[in-house]
């Protein structure tokens, strides 16, 4: 099983793991799930620091490096998850958003958000 983290699950799993629901947590806790921080997260998280709207307790590259470290695999953006964009429903503005829905459907993933705007989309969502 495979499991996409949200930009904020991302962030609240590494500094406020409190914050995330039981399921959540009892699915990255499980050593058979293969957990995804995507590209698109990590350049949400560059743009909010730049502008002062995200705070992060470690430069972000180290971030990043540790939860590697702790078995996160980067899920890079590619043409297939660009054009399954297209195919999603105008439901959320958030172009961010969008292309984690595209990135879920097409590799067969769970997202992991609390957003609620993405149990509108035909995608597996856990929160």
């Amino acid at each position: 099983m495979k499991a996409l983290l949200d930009t904020h699950t991302f962030i609240w799993w590494d500094s406020q793991p409190g914050r995330l629901s039981g399921p959540v947590l009892t699915l990255l806790r499980d050593p058979g799930v293969t957990v995804l921080l995507s590209v698109v997260s990590v350049w949400e998280m560059v743009i909010k620091l730049q502008l002062g709207k995200l705070s992060v307790n470690s430069p972000l590259a180290t971030l990043v490096s540790q939860q590697q470290a702790n078995g996160i695999r980067i899920l890079p953006v590619t043409l297939d998850h660009v054009l399954g964009v297209e195919a999603l429903p105008p439901v959320h503005k958030d172009p961010f958003d969008r292309l984690l829905i595209a990135q879920a459907q097409v590799e067969g993933a769970v997202l992991l958000s609390s957003d609620t705007v993405f149990f509108q989309y035909p995608a597996r969502v856990l929160w």
